[in-house]
């Protein structure tokens, strides 16, 4: 019970109440002060020189999550520049499933996540293949109102196959990019172009690849 109200409080940003807890249940005043600092270590990269900060004297796998959360801030920096990402220390939400940093996706002008995931590693152990992963669950009609584009006119789409060749992802970012709607095949997948909803598909002549009416 203590856990959980712990972690409810903690989810409110309610300082007052952290601290009150914490003083009942926890004899360390080093591991109160680590604690109650969670609730307030949030905001953009800048966190974690205040984390390093007042998380001093924790165990080592609180301080190596804290590197490797910092790490993934720079590799977002690098490949998302424009993104503005903010960080919350206290954010614990499905912190018994999840295995390491989980994340939300916020836009303009809609007050809820558009998109949540998270970490969760060896997830698949039961079934004999532990293997690392990252997922994340969003709604696609959400995504299709907050789009500006209109769909109302859209007909067909183009069925591309399931093969990794590099020029055919080029020719498929390019489609969409034109304003296509391109369906790629998984691998063994049952069905043809019409049962995608597609009426034309991609198909590799002498080399590149074009487009054709499908049978």
């Amino acid at each position: 019970m203590q856990e959980n109200d712990l972690f409810a409080a903690l989810q409110r940003k309610a300082v007052p109440e952290i601290e009150d807890m914490l003083t009942a249940a926890v004899a360390d005043s080093g591991q109160r002060s680590r604690l109650a600092a969670l609730a307030q270590l949030n905001g953009g990269p800048d966190v974690f020189a205040r984390a390093r900060e007042q998380l001093a004297g924790a165990s080592e796998p609180v301080m190596a999550a804290l590197d490797n959360l910092d790490a993934i801030a720079t590799l977002l920096k690098q490949r998302a520049g424009a993104v503005t990402v903010n960080f919350d220390l206290a954010e614990l939400r499905g912190y018994k499933y999840q295995t390491g940093m989980v994340f939300a996706v916020f836009v303009p002008g809609c007050g809820q996540e558009i998109a949540r995931g998270g970490r969760y590693d060896a997830v698949g152990e039961v079934f004999g293949r532990a293997r690392p992963a990252t997922g994340f669950s969003t709604d696609l009609k959400t995504l299709i109102n907050l789009s500006q584009r209109d769909f109302s006119g859209m007909q067909g789409a183009i069925l591309a196959p399931a093969e990794e060749a590099a020029a055919l992802r080029v020719t498929v970012k390019e489609l969409r990019r034109a304003g296509e709607r391109v369906v790629c095949a998984l691998p063994g997948q049952a069905g043809d172009a019409a049962t995608m909803g597609c009426d034309r598909v991609l198909v590799n002549e002498k080399g590149g690849w074009v487009i054709k009416p499908a049978d």
